[in-house]
């Protein structure tokens, strides 16, 4: 007998295996690994980036520092041990050490453990969600809560975040799930205990989880706290992360918080063995600090916060462009719609200096007006301030000469290039001609345009041309334009330009 031959067909998107619609509809995570990823692209050492993306406590781990009585090295020899074996699925030490650090009367039957934020958000929607059943998700916030809803199939309903306190019963009837970040990221901003309790009573009244994110809780007010109201109500429950707050991201560490019954069944559902020998020991060697929340360490690290953070702003808010809004938390969400460049442009160019923060354009609704920066010490906060200086001083030149491509263009058309307004800068003086609103020759270094050097803001000397008015001439505008005609703009015809123009007018 023969056994016949079959050939491997390629891959064809009409042949697919029968995925759900919303799984081929997701688009992929790509977080995490950007300090490597950028030192490879930019060839910049590693030791040399700053990392403003990452939204982790700046006084780093426990282990980073001999006072707090913590060796990594320990931790590593024991979990080593456990290698060889699986590890015990009830995770009752993990689960103690998190009902202990957490407080409120939690205890080990409240607790789920969990590898990270993302396995936990999943976990509950795979468990409470059916096909087409409605979730809302006050924009903007974590993508995670939507991309892990999709998965189970779940429609999403947005909410603006800002008002979400008045929010009423009927907008959540048919709402299977309430998610509610606090403190809320990116906008750094936390709602009040009393504030929270009443959306809980809310979602009582519809039959709807109110899901209560407080990853970042630690590192901002533990007042605010609804962990003890969880463990008694079967419509509450609440998440915790340990990696933002021990700034070990590496490790996925978390859990969440439940009744008793809710507890009991998403344990019996989620992944058996969902975390390794490593992160069960390391976590629960950081909960089991004296005082848990309110350890000597998260304590200093929320005065650290506040401190960072207070400078932070302050130097923000001396650079043109950058409104950085209030926060409560390790992070700050900041305004920068009135910059010449947008939020995708600003963190390409910073990554290039070796810098890296969060854009926020993928966050829906905030398009590419808004960055988030995380806070960090005060020393790598004037390396963010004075490399901004930089982009800044790139990005003017850059604009310049972009701005100059295009008139030179509309000018060959025969359009009128001439304009007496500008939407950029204050006007010089009366009947000022604005075509050269980005000056071609920025920065020209000669004081006798009465342009000078200034101290910025970002620590950095720039070039200012507020006291020079010689390209907004009207006389000069067009003999510049008849030069730079000639050949569109090159660095010859530059040259010949301020040399029988600029420099005769001198």
């Amino acid at each position: 007998m023969h056994l016949e031959k079959h050939q491997l067909k390629p891959a064809d998107d009409n042949h697919m295996l029968p995925f759900k619609e919303n799984i081929l509809e997701l688009i992929p995570s790509t977080h995490g690994g950007l300090i490597r990823k950028t030192s490879q692209q930019y060839s910049i050492p590693l030791s040399d980036i700053v990392d403003f993306s990452a939204s982790l406590n700046p006084l780093g781990s426990p282990f980073d520092n001999p006072e707090w009585g913590m060796d990594l090295q320990d931790l590593f020899a024991t979990s080593f041990e456990r290698m060889g074996q699986y590890p015990d699925n009830r995770y009752l030490e993990y689960r103690t050490a998190a009902a202990s650090f957490v407080g409120g009367g939690a205890g080990v039957v409240n607790v789920v453990p969990g590898n990270g934020s993302s396995e936990i958000i999943r976990l509950v929607a795979g468990c409470i969600l059916n096909e087409g059943d409605e979730v809302m998700i006050p924009q903007p916030t974590f993508a995670e809560y939507e991309q892990q809803c999709r998965v189970a199939g779940a429609k999403i309903v947005y909410y603006p975040v800002g008002s979400l306190l008045s929010i009423s019963a009927d907008a959540l009837e048919s709402v299977r799930i309430l998610f509610v970040c606090n403190p809320n990221n990116p906008t750094g901003k936390l709602l009040a205990r009393e504030d929270v309790l009443r959306l809980a009573r809310l979602c009582a009244e519809t039959d709807t989880l109110l899901f209560v994110d407080e990853a970042f809780i630690e590192l901002s007010d533990i007042s605010s706290t609804v962990v003890d109201v969880a463990i008694s109500n079967d419509h509450v429950f609440v998440m915790r992360s340990l990696t933002k707050s021990f700034a070990l991201p590496g490790i996925r560490m978390g859990f969440g918080v439940a009744s008793e019954a809710m507890a009991e069944k998403l344990n019996t559902a989620r992944l058996p063995w969902n975390m390794g020998s490593l992160a069960e020991g390391v976590g629960c060697a950081l909960m089991e600090m004296e005082g848990g929340m309110e350890s000597p360490f998260m304590d200093m690290s929320r005065q650290k916060i506040t401190q960072y953070r207070d400078y932070l702003v302050e130097r923000l808010n001396d650079i043109y462009g950058f409104h950085p809004h209030s926060s409560s938390v390790n992070y700050i969400l900041v305004d920068i719609s009135e910059l010449l460049m947008d939020s995708v442009e600003l963190t390409e160019r910073l990554a290039r200096h070796g810098v890296l923060i969060r854009d926020c354009s993928s966050f829906p609704l905030m398009e590419k007006d808004y960055i988030r920066l995380a806070v960090r010490p005060p020393e790598e906060t004037d390396i963010l301030i004075h490399t901004i200086g930089e982009v800044l001083t790139e990005s003017g030149k850059d604009y310049a000469e972009e701005k100059l491509k295009e008139t030179i263009k509309d000018a060959s058309c025969g359009c009128s290039s001439s304009r007496n307004t500008c939407e950029y800068y204050p006007c010089h003086f009366e009947g000022q001609d604005c075509t050269f609103c980005f000056c071609p020759f920025y920065p020209c270094e000669d004081t006798r345009t009465g342009g000078k050097w200034i101290d910025s803001t970002t620590g950095s000397r720039v070039w200012s041309c507020e006291d020079c008015v010689l390209v907004h001439n009207s006389d000069v505008v067009h003999k510049m334009l008849d030069i730079l005609m000639e050949d569109g703009g090159t660095d010859i015809s530059l040259k010949k330009a301020w040399d029988e123009v600029i420099h005769v007018s001198l």
